[in-house]
This record gives C-alpha cells, structure tokens and sequence, in this order.
C-alpha cells in the first residue's frame, strides 16, 4: 500500500475478529518497528506478544477494560486475537551517552530535558500501527497506566517501562470515541511558518 494511503487509513480500532494473525506477519510488524529513530542508537524499545486469550483478558484487567466496556464499548485488547506490550528502558540511554563517543567535554552525561527515551517508544509504536495497515490489518493503542500490574503480569523487568499496547487483528465496526466530535484541525492551523 503506498504510504498516504497508509496513514489515511490508519485510525484506533477498538472492535476485532477472533480471526488469528499469522506469526510471519507479527514478525515482519516487529521487523519493521526495529527501524524506529532512537536517541544516539541506544535502542532501548522492546516488546512483548501476547496471544495466549487468558493472558490478553489479564492484560485487559490491568489496563481496566472492564470500565472502558461499561460505557458501551469493545473489550478491544482483550479480545484482539495479538497484543504488542511496547516498554522502553531508561537506562539504556544513560548507558549509551555515558560511552566515550556521547560524553560533553568534562566527562559528563548530556542532560536530558526531554525524555526522549518515551520520543523512541512513541515512534516505535507508530510503526507498528501503520505496519499493521499496511499488511490489511488494524490496530489500536491504549497507555500503561499500571505500570508495576503490567511488569508483574508479563515477567517485564524492572528496568522496562511498559508504555503502551497495541491490539492488532481483523476490523469490526466499533462504537467510535466521542473524542472525534471535535474534529480534525485544519493544516492551516498545524502548520505555522510564522512564529507561534
């Protein structure tokens, strides 16, 4: 599929058929998801898969599907036949730009302002998404907000953030977010070339 039509047709999918996805495609989503931009090449995305159906409606517990679904909608990432638990580690980052070819004059560590460590995850993650489109499936993302659940539940070591997960299968029609009332943002309004 050519790359417009791609981000075109990407958008959360929260409804999935119990349809499998095949591992060749999983595996190719991941291939492609290791060619996110990281910071100094520190790599510090990882991921977990999840297929196992009791282990995704824990995960949905973790992430409190149950409420989700109590106003009315899917029980999305328990039920989409792959969950990708994106985590990303700090301490990778530290430890890149702490090797010789990193460090500022003085021997010290660059500081961080922004952790871009989360920039990497973000980025990994939208790769996934697309990737998903493009191989003619769907996908939707949902943020860790347990993150000690989530390490516990999956065996995730301490030193990984689990940042998100996506959901990946077949389209269902969903009951669509009532954050879409408000509308796309016109490209005049997203793209300045005068100062803010």
């Amino acid at each position: 599929m050519e790359f417009q039509k791609t981000v075109l047709k990407r958008r959360m999918v929260r409804h999935f058929a119990k349809d499998t996805v095949p591992d060749r495609v999983v595996n190719r989503i991941l291939e492609l998801a290791q060619h996110y931009p990281s910071a100094g090449f520190s790599q510090g995305v990882a991921y977990v898969v999840v297929k196992d159906p009791e282990v995704r409606k824990k995960i949905g517990h973790v992430q409190e599907e149950e409420g989700y679904v109590s106003m009315g909608f899917h029980p999305f990432i328990s039920e989409a036949p792959v969950v990708i638990v994106v985590t990303v580690s700090e301490q990778h980052y530290h430890r890149r730009y702490q090797e010789s070819d990193k460090l500022q004059q003085g021997g010290t560590e660059i500081p961080w302002p922004t952790p871009y460590w989360f920039f990497d995850a973000g980025a990994a993650s939208m790769i996934i998404l697309l990737a998903a489109v493009d191989m003619g499936y769907a996908a939707g993302f949902a943020g860790v907000s347990n993150i000690q659940g989530m390490r516990d539940l999956l065996g995730i070591p301490a030193e990984f953030h689990p940042v998100g997960t996506i959901s990946i299968g077949k389209p269902l029609p969903d009951k669509k977010s009532g954050s879409l009332k408000r509308g796309r943002r016109s490209q005049r309004e997203v793209v300045h070339t005068e100062h803010w």
